[in-house]
């Protein structure tokens, strides 16, 4: 096997933000997930894993620890350390992928923590995502969401003011927003979404549980009623080892030609 070297120069040059042992990890931990360790059979020692990726020992220890704190690897004294891919699909599918239904369902079985709700006036981005004008007031909400004690999102959401003076920090710790905005008689009726990726800035990393630079989905999504009227701003930042986007297409004909579909009912 031969995993990339990781240049100190090059990747100085680059100004590549993650830290070297960063980027063993990430590399090590893909490999794992591809399979190109054998289970029974341990990965190489350090001396090699250092002369592969050009690093030192010290890197390569780092990355082998992280490693083994979330899963990926078992030490064995006198035997080496051996690939193990952490069990179990991911149980928070749905706050990419999924229906508004499932969106609620989501936030109904997981814990939040509002770490912050404040009135601000909207920025440009905000206004046009609402639809209102720049400098109206809107209520911004931070928070963070965790499954059995794991925080995996961080979330910054806006909506307008009068939705937002309808309910307080406490009832958003307990309820979805979306449920809090239906209880108020506002019911959601479409949403539109983007998805991309971003590097965790120092902050949003401690509170996510990762490495400062370490990649995230970075997800942005508007939420409207039935008559096509905005009612939140949402933008998320997932864990990407939190989540998988599965989506299945059916093959049909539109316009005398082939055609995929998505199959909605196969988003989860």
């Amino acid at each position: 096997m031969s995993s990339p070297r990781i240049d100190g120069d090059a990747a100085g040059r680059r100004k590549d933000p993650w830290p070297k042992h960063h980027q063993v990890y990430l590399v090590l931990r893909q490999e794992i997930e591809e399979g190109t360790f054998a289970p029974d059979e341990p990965l190489p020692n350090e001396f090699e894993l250092a002369d592969q990726f050009a690093v030192s020992r010290i890197t390569v220890r780092k990355a082998m620890e992280r490693l083994d704190r979330e899963g990926w690897v078992e030490r064995h004294r006198g035997r080496g350390t051996f690939a193990r891919r952490p069990s179990g699909p991911s149980p928070v599918e749905a706050s990419v992928s999924g229906t508004i239904e499932n969106l609620i369902a989501m936030g109904l079985r997981t814990d939040v923590d509002v770490l912050s709700l404040d009135y601000v006036a909207a920025s440009a981005e905000v206004a046009a995502a609402l639809k209102i004008p720049a400098g109206d007031m809107v209520q911004k909400a931070v928070r963070l969401r965790s499954l059995e004690g794991r925080s995996f999102s961080h979330l910054v959401t806006y909506v307008p003011e009068k939705l937002g003076r309808a309910y307080g920090a406490d009832e958003l710790s307990r309820l979805p927003l979306l449920v809090l905005l239906e209880q108020s008689g506002v019911k959601a009726g479409s949403a539109r979404q983007s998805i991309s990726a971003t590097l965790a800035a120092p902050e949003v990393a401690a509170l996510l549980g990762v490495e400062a630079g370490s990649a995230l989905l970075a997800i942005r999504r508007v939420v409207s009623d039935a008559g096509g009227r905005p009612i939140e701003y949402i933008k998320g930042l997932y864990r990407p080892d939190t989540y998988e986007h599965r989506m299945t297409f059916e093959r049909g004909t539109q316009d005398g030609g082939p055609f995929w579909a998505v199959d909605r009912q196969s988003t989860s």
